[in-house]
């Protein structure tokens, strides 16, 4: 158990974010400090073919600085960056967390049919090889499709949260009719998740992100 209190790094693609995650942080880890970094064009520039190539290094650059400001460990809360999480870890010296990975195995384990929802293409490619890397974890091989929701990532930007749910709900709906588990690739995607009742599970990442984080801190 971590002897004193934890200080704790959240990287986010996303200023929306800072807020959810600094209330989950109180909730599970109420004597933590908070400390928020953020580069809000990584989800711009990874589609971006001359700046891509430019984003592996600029995490890797604020984890270093999350590390040098002694941070007990770092979570990254886009989907869209996971799988730059280990490379970032080795090279700054520090634990650093996936956001959706409790959620991908909360995923396999619900069901073999699980579809997808992004409101960027470029959180949909990331998201799958997730899910597929801890279905293999788990020893089971289940059925994967996807959606990329038109319009919503245009209107949460402008700050229309409603529209944004509404289009996420109607996409939630769909899939929900088809699979047996519907996973939200990414945390901006949460609200929307209590705009609809399905039959069928509905994962978001937050929560199970930072009560993942906060149990790894426990056991140390």
């Amino acid at each position: 158990m971590t002897s004193s209190a934890p200080r704790i790094a959240f990287l986010h693609t996303g200023a929306v974010n800072i807020a959810p995650f600094g209330a989950l942080a109180t909730e599970f880890l109420p004597d933590a400090t908070i400390v928020n970094y953020l580069d809000d064009r990584i989800v711009a520039d990874l589609g971006d073919e001359e700046r891509a190539s430019s984003v592996p290094a600029r995490v890797e650059d604020l984890v270093r600085a999350a590390a040098a400001g002694g941070a007990d460990a770092v979570m990254f809360t886009c989907s869209s960056i996971s799988e730059l999480a280990a490379p970032a870890a080795a090279a700054a010296g520090v634990p650093v967390l996936r956001v959706d990975e409790a959620m991908a195995d909360a995923a396999v384990r619900a069901g073999r049919r699980i579809r997808v929802l992004a409101t960027l293409p470029t959180t949909c490619r990331p998201t799958l090889g997730l899910l597929r890397e801890r279905a293999a974890l788990a020893g089971v091989d289940p059925e994967f499709s996807s959606e990329v929701i038109e319009g919503a990532f245009a209107a949460v930007a402008s700050g229309d949260r409603a529209t944004h749910d509404r289009l996420v709900a109607a996409a939630i709906e769909r899939g929900a009719a088809e699979t047996d588990v519907v996973v939200l690739a990414q945390a901006s995607m949460a609200t929307a998740a209590d705009a609809v009742s399905v039959d069928v599970p509905v994962l978001t990442s937050p929560r199970l992100g930072v009560e993942r984080l906060a149990a790894s801190l426990l056991s140390d």
